[in-house]
């Protein structure tokens, strides 16, 4: 799996949870190739419950989330969206987003990666994103890459994985490459 494809991957949950304005779209299209997700497609959203705290500027799914947008699927336990405060509404979802919060057993799918981890956020200001826990695990056909916390640079595509501290992998990084798989999908 090549590192573009951490970025790839990455930028599948930012589309997924609702970042999908026209213009991160088109500042983000030449790293999403692999995914061929647009700003203009429709992002459906389902949980269990949604609240809406208007006063504290947050959404919150949760229960079984399942977010989807052509191609790639996010599923997790609990999605907090968190918006600024300026004048739109957080139960309409006028407002713009300032960072989501996405926890319990965090799983991404693209067409042909997926992702998953404990818990991810993701900062609009910043245009970082953070999958992280006990264990992520990329994969891309029969390629995988284990650590615990992964790190996207949205705007300059560069992703660093880091690896547990004080699980049984010695706090390293472990990566399995097959020969010649990228060939085989």
């Amino acid at each position: 799996m090549r590192i573009g494809s951490f970025s790839r991957l990455a930028s599948g949950v930012l589309l997924l949870a609702g970042l999908s304005s026209a213009a991160f779209a088109q500042d983000s299209q030449s790293r999403l190739t692999g995914l061929q997700l647009s700003g203009d497609k429709p992002i459906q959203i389902e949980s269990e419950r949604l609240e809406v705290r208007e006063s504290e500027n947050v959404a919150v799914f949760s229960g079984n989330v399942s977010v989807v947008q052509g191609p790639t699927l996010l599923k997790a336990g609990r999605m907090k969206v968190y918006y600024l405060k300026d004048g739109g509404s957080a139960a309409t979802g006028s407002a713009n987003i300032d960072r989501l919060e996405v926890d319990g057993n965090v799983y991404v799918k693209s067409e042909n990666q997926v992702a998953t981890g404990d818990s991810a956020t993701f900062d609009m200001a910043t245009e970082v994103l953070v999958l992280s826990g006990k264990e992520v695990v990329l994969s891309e056909g029969e390629n995988v890459i284990v650590g615990c916390r992964l790190t996207v640079q949205m705007k300059n595509g560069q992703a660093k994985l880091d690896g547990c501290k004080g699980g049984s992998s010695g706090g390293r990084v472990k990566m399995l490459l097959t020969p010649g798989s990228q060939n085989r999908q």
